[in-house]
Parts: C-alpha cells; structure tokens; sequence
C-alpha cells in the first residue's frame, strides 16, 4: 500500500463514505468535531484508505497518536501474542508483568532526575487528573498554574487547566477551583526578542500572581506543554522552560510536563523536554505511547508519587494488551523511528521555509521533528490571523488527498506517523504549494 502520491478515485464523500457519516449524525454524539468527511477503511504506514477506496497521505495520524503507522506489524504482532495470553486483569488489584516492565522502561526514559514511579490510565486527560491529585496531594497545597493556549485534556479537572478554546470550557462552570493562566511565550507575536518573549511569561507568574493572586506557598504544581500542542504548535525559547524550572525549584512547586502531544519520538527526541535540556518532576504521556491502543501514563519522582493504596486507580489503566503495545512501540522508536522524525522533519521544515518564500500567507514555520505548525496570515507586517483561509486550506489540502489538521486559531500543524518517508514529505509540500495558491486566489 506504500505510495507517495494520493489516490483519488470518487467524488469526496464517496457514497460509502456517505452512508456512515449520515448514520452518524443520528446516532453518536454531536459534541465531536469532523473537519471533513473522512471515513477510514484500511491503513498501512503513513497512508489510509477510506470506505470508497480513497487515499489518503495521513498528516494528522489520529491526532498524533499513530506513531508508528497504521497498523505496524510489529506493533500487531505484540498485541495478538498479549491477547492470545489475556485481555485483562486489572493493574489496580492484581499484577501482571506487561505492566512492570512496561513501568521499568519508562523510568529509564522519562527526563526526571531520580527514582520515578508511574501511574497507568488510559488517555491523556487521565494522566492530567492524575498528576493534579498527586501534586495536590502531595504538597499539601491547592493551586495549579497552567497556560493560556494549554490543552490538558476535557475532564472536568483537566479542563480546568485547558485553555485552548473558549467552545471548549462553554457552558461547562464552574470549573475546579485554584487555577490560573499565565501567558505562553509565542515568539512570532511577541515585539522583541526570543529572551524577552519568555521573561514577559515569567515575570508575569513572579510579579502578576504571586502578588495579586496567589502566593508561591500555595501553589502545587506548573503545568506546561514543552511545545504547545492544540494552542498551535508553538516551540517556547529555551529561557522559558529553564525559568520556569529554576521557578519551581525555588518555591518547592511541582513541574509537570504535558508530553502527551509531543512526546514518544515526534519530535525527532523521546521527549520533547530534552531539547531544551531540562528535567521534570512529572511527565504525563499518551497519544502515542501505544501507536492507537488507549493509555495514559503519569510518571513522576517517586517522592511525588507517595500516595497511600486506594488514594487514586483506574480499573482499566495499564491495560496488558495496551502494555505490550507500548513496548513494541518504544522499540520501534528507538530502533528507527525517532531518527526517521527527525530526519524527515527538518526535510519537511526545509520545504516549508522554501514554500514560505513564495506563498505571503505563510507567517511562520515552526516546529522540531515530524510537530510542525505552519501560521497563516493576510499581512506578514500586521500578522492579522487568516483564520478562513486556514480553514480552506484544510478542505483544500483534503480534496488532494492529505489529512491535516488546524491547531490554534490560524495555524495548520503537521503530524504524520513517524514512518513519514522523504519522498511521501516531497508530495506533502507539493500538494500544500497547489493548495495554497487555490486558498490564495479565492481569498
């Protein structure tokens, strides 16, 4: 199934395709966004096939969770060998070894200094909850501070911390007490340099908050997305994160980073922490640790995670199948796959800059590894948002034959499977190009 060009055989939607998306519309619920009729049949690599035999080069890889491809073989056979044993026992009452060594890997992997103790869920969101409970629990304090932008997930006490969409958080108050946002250093829409875009964050939590809202004494935990995911992809400057580090240590708050979206190879590191060199007291995973398979995981300094039996478990968290899936994930990374992201991605980056040359509605290209943001904009000078036309570059970008995905108001964001080949990126950016110039004209 391997190809670098798309495959376009039916009007989109095809009549399949139809069919199920109008079952759909009766019968699950309307709260899920679809930017377009997609509905997948068959998947191998980095390109799927819908119902209509369609397809597609996948730059969206279900939302960055498809690390390794769709349906890996490696990945495939780890799962059928962990079913053919059993599907579940539950982590929280009894023990299984897929699990252990599961636990074991990650704490030799995870950038925190020390001994770490993990906490298995099954998606991201849990992972935040977890690490709000822990942090809490553990400090004896109250307040969280995350990031205006920041995407933790849609539970309640994850939406607390979310603050990506304001559709998001409507209608949902009131939300878990002792939150607050701070602003998240974007460099493109910041009036000065790199250093002074991060010290106007930090010093806004130095001299804002822990002034006028909340004392650091009172604060558990920071938590932050090294890159920023669903706020649109915004690489941070270092001097932010080595802030907020040296912040934390000062007042005896937790540093919790969300590397749910850009964690596990994505960008070009197995975590996105360690291009900036830094170390965490907790690290929340998901997306794709399992390459499709459902988990979360809260890792944290094993002082953190002190919590007595009982305090906090999940029935289905560290699923043995989901485990195992993990496993062979973390080979494939580490055998191939990171190396692969961060080749291709600075291929892939390379050719945006290029395309940015040409096409005025590039703002700015951004990103590390196979997490990249491309910014859309009607004036380079004013930086007014394209907010449509990033929107009809979607659509344009689906009709050719590619799933990308919007992040933040005006930005597209890139995040194929880490399998991405350099010639499938080469069809990627000339089918972007022939979009951009449709977007364009019709603007």
């Amino acid at each position: 199934m391997e190809m670098n060009a798309p495959d376009i055989k039916t009007a989109l939607p095809g009549p399949k395709a139809k069919a199920i998306i109008e079952t759909d519309s009766k019968f699950v619920s309307p709260s899920y966004t679809r930017d377009y009729p997609f509905v997948i049949a068959r998947g191998e690599g980095a390109v799927v096939e819908d119902v209509d035999g369609n397809r597609f080069l996948d730059c969206a890889a279900g939302i960055a969770v498809n690390s390794t491809g769709v349906s890996h073989p490696a990945v495939v056979k780890a799962i059928t060998e962990q079913v053919g044993k059993f599907i579940h026992m539950s982590g929280t009452d009894f023990y299984y070894e897929p699990q252990v060594r599961l636990a074991e890997e990650l704490a030799s992997l995870v950038p925190i200094e020390g001994d770490v103790r993990t906490f298995f869920a099954n998606s991201g969101t849990e992972a935040t909850e977890a690490a709000i409970k822990m942090t809490r629990y553990h400090s004896k304090r109250q307040g969280i501070i995350a990031f205006l932008g920041a995407f933790h997930g849609r539970s309640m006490g994850s939406l607390s911390l979310t603050a990506s969409k304001a559709i998001q958080r409507r209608g949902f108050a009131p939300f878990l007490p002792g939150v607050y946002h701070a602003p998240y250093p974007d460099v493109y829409r910041f009036n000065g340099s790199a250093d002074a875009c991060a010290e106007a964050s930090l010093s806004y939590i130095r001299d804002q908050m822990f002034v006028h809202l909340i004392t650091p004494d009172e604060v558990a935990a920071i938590v932050v997305e090294p890159i920023q995911g669903e706020g649109g992809y915004i690489v941070p400057p270092r001097a932010f994160l080595e802030g907020l580090r040296a912040l934390t240590t000062e007042h005896g708050i937790a540093l919790v980073c969300d590397e749910v979206q850009s964690g596990m190879g994505r960008t070009g590191k197995m975590f996105a922490l360690e291009h900036f060199g830094l170390k965490a007291d907790v690290v929340n995973i998901a997306k794709g640790i399992a390459s499709g398979l459902p988990l979360g995981i809260t890792c944290a300094r094993a002082e953190i995670m002190s919590w007595p039996p009982g305090a906090h478990a999940s029935t289905f968290g560290g699923n043995p199948v989901s485990c195992a899936a993990a496993k062979a994930t973390i080979k494939l990374l580490k055998d191939e796959l990171i190396a692969n992201a961060a080749a291709v991605g600075a291929h892939l980056i390379e050719g945006l800059r290029q395309l940015q040359q040409k096409h005025a509605l590039i703002g700015d290209v951004r990103g590390m590894g196979l997490m990249i943001g491309i910014e859309l904009v009607k004036d380079r000078t004013t930086k007014e948002r394209a907010v449509g036309e990033r929107n009809a570059l979607v659509q344009a970008m689906f009709r050719r034959g590619v799933l990308v995905l919007g992040a933040g108001r005006s930005s597209l964001r890139l995040a194929p499977p880490l399998v991405l080949s350099r010639g499938q990126a080469d069809s990627v950016l000339g089918i972007l190009d022939e979009a951009l110039v449709e977007v364009t004209v019709k603007a």
